[in-house]
């Protein structure tokens, strides 16, 4: 009896310990799939910025799940990442200036050009007042 639950609680270990080592080898290729997406959706939604290539999480204090990309021509960032509305994850943008400023946030997909009208604005600046509390000046 005591054997078969460790057998269990072993296979159930290494299936876990598979998944996240499956998970950290393929970022780089999720991130290169991810901004081929998005710069897909911004050429459809006549955007004139492009991703240009993933960066390294930002020095600093920042606590956010998400992707960062440069944007061609432009020493600016862009944070890529999801709201969860109404059992919906919604991709947005936060184009971040150099000095840690949120220039603006954008949603990035069809579906979520559609939904961001019904998104309070209150809840978009909350995403806004993290980033920029998150992000260092360069």
């Amino acid at each position: 009896m005591i054997k078969n639950r460790l057998i269990l609680t072993g296979l159930i270990v290494g299936l876990l310990i598979l998944i996240c080592l499956i998970w950290i080898f393929s970022r780089p290729l999720q991130t290169q799939y991810l901004m081929r997406t998005i710069n897909r959706n911004l050429i459809a939604s006549e955007y004139s910025g492009r991703l240009a290539s993933p960066l390294d999480k930002p020095k600093g204090n920042f606590n956010l799940l998400g992707y960062w990309y440069s944007i061609v021509d432009s020493s600016d960032t862009m944070f890529v990442f999801t709201v969860f509305n109404d059992g919906i994850l919604i991709p947005y943008g936060a184009r971040i200036s150099v000095t840690g400023e949120v220039m603006e946030i954008m949603p990035l997909s069809f579906h979520a050009r559609q939904v961001h009208e019904n998104i309070p604005e209150s809840f978009i600046r909350i995403y806004k007042q993290r980033i920029e509390a998150g992000v260092q000046p360069r």
